[in-house]
């Protein structure tokens, strides 16, 4: 029988919560800011002054490229912009993915996984986003990271799916969902670019899955072995 006292926090793995917290906790920082509750009259541009700091746009990888210099400043907002959000709305859809695909990533790959898919999707969504979308529009939120773990959790039923002999492409029902809602609201309410980046969080997920599964190494190397 389960503990009735026992936290809902337990079931999740620490590595989810601490990332949640994280961003919660930037969130009400800023939200706390704009009301005047804490750090002054200063505390209003909080959350301008971040996004402008650590906020991601493709003129910072273009000017790495050109100049050949890659200073530790500008190679942070590849990671940076995940934490930072333009909205508390925006904050909650995050950490609610955020929990829900941590958790099922995390009960199979474990927790370094979940935060290695997290960051690594998060700078191959920037990457993405400096090369195919450039301008000066800025990549902000932890949409992309979240889709990296979304693909995660995609690669699992990808592999669960094979098992019992079932049509694979099922395993990318979820990601086709997500990405027609975001085509409808483009429609309606105006497109916006950061769809490229997510996608391209989502497909760095899945392909570094390949890897951090249990028994991933084996299987590519038995598989290379075969070709030779």
């Amino acid at each position: 029988m389960q503990d009735p006292n026992q936290s809902p926090f337990n079931a999740l793995p620490p590595a989810v919560v601490a990332l949640v917290i994280v961003i919660l906790g930037i969130e009400v920082v800023f939200s706390l800011g704009a009301r005047g509750l804490v750090g002054g009259p200063q505390a209003v541009g909080w959350r301008l002054a971040a996004l402008q700091e650590y906020g991601f746009g493709s003129q910072y990888f273009w000017w790495m490229w050109e100049t050949g210099n890659w200073p530790f400043d500008v190679l942070k907002r590849f990671v940076t912009y995940a934490f930072v959000h333009g909205a508390f709305t925006q904050t909650l859809f995050v950490c609610v993915f955020l929990l829900a695909m941590g958790k099922m990533v995390g009960e199979t790959m474990g927790e370094v996984a979940v935060v290695l898919i997290f960051l690594g999707s998060a700078i191959g969504g920037a990457l993405a986003y400096a090369l195919l979308v450039g301008g000066q529009a800025a990549l902000i939120g932890g949409f992309p990271a979240v889709y990296g773990l979304i693909g995660g959790f995609t690669h699992l039923l990808w592999l669960s799916l094979a098992k019992v002999g079932a049509q694979q492409f099922r395993a990318f029902s979820l990601i086709a969902f997500l990405m027609g809602i975001q085509l409808v609201f483009g429609l309606i309410f105006g497109g916006s670019p950061d769809w490229v980046a997510d996608l391209a969080g989502f497909a760095t997920g899945f392909c570094m899955s390949f890897f951090l599964v249990p028994g991933g190494w084996r299987r590519i190397l038995g598989k290379l072995r075969q070709e030779r």
